[in-house]
């Protein structure tokens, strides 16, 4: 049985050479889903910098992703942190996560451990705020975004979900091409409780911005909505959103008891299958093509906002001289160099006397994610 979403995200190529910007993640753990790593850490990073876990779609690899959607540009400016997971052919031969499968979807197994001990390693490796742990992804890396989100929320304080699907409705090939179709979704009481029942977590849960085009014909924008009734239970919101346009297109927004954002989503109007880009203007961001579409909106940049990611511009060209001419001194820089024991891919070199990958498989212990 064929599908459009299986056969043709991200099929044929860029209008430009897609350029690799991305190095690989060497040493992360006992792999149980058989996943490759793909990073991108900037010369520059913020002081405790986030990281931002970017899932490609079906038959896209992790750098034709970055070189489109612009994550790698946004990382430049902003100082933190890109995780890439990316999928094998041996997995799946279409290249897509396999966000239906059961052994993969379930914490501590499978394709979903295998993204989360990459999380652990570029945390020890990088020194990343673990309050500042971010995950996004287009079509089957969306529905994977969903996936990490429900089984270790624990771990993120966001997530973006880009033509994608809830947690938890489909646990076979069938029934994957049915929940495209927004088939059999669920109430929502009962959306939300095959999130609580993925982890047994009893803290905050992370933000959720939904992206979704309306002329989607391979994943039905119903997704979209079951998306969101899925997550505002578990935030404790009932009321109504507030509504208003961004750059042109509709934006509803969902605020807890505190009057914090927790849940938000963008209908992107007339939107096919893909991740809405915005290539003009005087700031362009990403690169068009297929799945990757010029529509005068950039979610990469508005979810980099929506997270708090964009307070420090590390291009500032009086920033960057001053931190070519100017010694770095604890506690006065608003940025840091990425030292080479810091950028350790992708083949790694630390200084004599430490052991990168033992460090790495110790804290993947300590935490329970590696045996």
């Amino acid at each position: 049985m064929r599908n459009t979403f299986f056969d043709n995200i991200g099929r044929g190529a860029s209008a430009t050479t897609p350029v690799n910007r991305l190095a690989n993640l060497t040493v992360f753990g006992t792999n149980p889903g058989a996943l490759c790593g793909r990073v991108y850490v900037p010369a520059q990073l913020a002081e405790c910098p986030a990281l931002v876990v970017v899932l490609h779609g079906c038959t896209q690899t992790a750098a034709g992703y970055d070189h489109g959607s612009g994550w790698s540009q946004l990382a430049e400016r902003y100082g933190f942190v890109l995780l890439y997971p990316e999928q094998d052919r041996s997995n799946n031969a279409n290249l897509c996560f396999n966000w239906f499968e059961p052994g993969d979807i379930a914490r501590d197994k499978g394709e979903a451990l295998s993204i989360r001990q990459m999380i652990e390693a570029m945390v020890v490796a990088h020194g990343i705020d673990r309050d500042r742990i971010f995950v996004t992804g287009l079509s089957a890396g969306g529905a994977m975004t969903s996936v990490m989100l429900a089984t270790y929320p624990e771990t993120f304080a966001g997530g973006a979900i880009i033509a994608g699907l809830p947690y938890g409705c489909a646990s076979n090939i069938q029934e994957a091409f049915g929940a495209m179709r927004a088939r059999g979704q669920g109430r929502p009481d009962a959306l939300a409780a095959l999130v609580r029942r993925a982890s047994g977590h009893d803290g905050r849960w992370p933000s959720i911005s939904v992206w979704h085009g309306t002329g989607d014909a391979t994943v039905n924008p119903g997704n979209a909505e079951a998306i969101i009734e899925q997550w505002l239970p578990l935030h404790g919101v009932s009321s109504p959103p507030s509504t208003d346009i961004v750059d042109g297109y509709p934006h509803r927004a969902w605020r807890n008891a505190s009057g914090r954002i927790v849940v938000e989503a963008y209908s992107i109007t007339g939107m096919g299958h893909g991740t809405p880009l915005d290539t003009g203007g005087a700031d362009p961001s990403g690169v068009a093509g297929p799945y990757m579409l010029n529509v005068a909106i950039s979610s990469s940049q508005r979810i980099a906002e929506f997270w708090g990611l964009t307070a420090n511009t590390m291009t500032r060209p009086e920033a960057a001289e001053q931190e070519r001419d100017t010694p770095a001194i604890a506690g006065t820089s608003i940025v840091r160099r990425a030292t080479k024991a810091q950028r350790i891919y992708p083949d790694p070199k630390p200084a004599p006397g430490i052991n990168v990958r033992r460090i790495i498989e110790d804290a993947l212990r300590a935490g329970g994610l590696m045996k």
